[in-house]
């Protein structure tokens, strides 16, 4: 069994699986986050086929630990999967997790035009690398 994390966007949704360890988190894609239905249907065919026990979600935070607007669309996100999955749902702070992405796609030598649509797997990769580096193996 593996663990999904999702990095929200209001265009794109950034995805990340983990090994069957729960130990390395890798970039899987994006799925445009409208229309809304489309988005639903490839997370629902990704938690069958790579059998996913747990989804990660990205939650914002403002550096002074507040919630802001990204976070409530982020919270109606988190009600409106959890009455469509059954896999159990939760939250993680991912603060900076686009900034670093950026960061280390721009370190690898990627050009910023390049990285549109990798950040958003690679910050939902950071988050749920740190989420694993944590757990120190669930």
């Amino acid at each position: 069994m593996r663990i999904l994390a999702l990095d929200h966007g209001a265009v794109r949704i950034g995805v990340a699986l983990s090994d069957e360890l729960k130990m390395i988190a890798q970039p899987l894609e994006f799925i445009p986050a409208e229309p809304f239905v489309d988005f639903l249907a490839r997370l629902k065919q990704l938690l069958k086929e790579k059998e996913v026990e747990l989804i990660l979600i990205g939650m914002p935070r403002n550096m002074d630990g507040s919630y802001g607007s990204a976070a409530e669309k982020v919270r109606g996100f988190v009600t409106v999967l959890k009455e469509t999955v059954a896999v159990p749902i939760r939250t993680v702070d991912e603060r900076l997790s686009t900034v670093q992405a950026h960061r280390l796609l721009g370190e690898a030598g990627m050009k910023a035009k390049e990285r549109k649509g990798k950040v958003d797997r690679s910050a939902a990769a950071i988050l749920l690398q740190s989420f694993l580096d944590a757990q120190g193996g669930l």
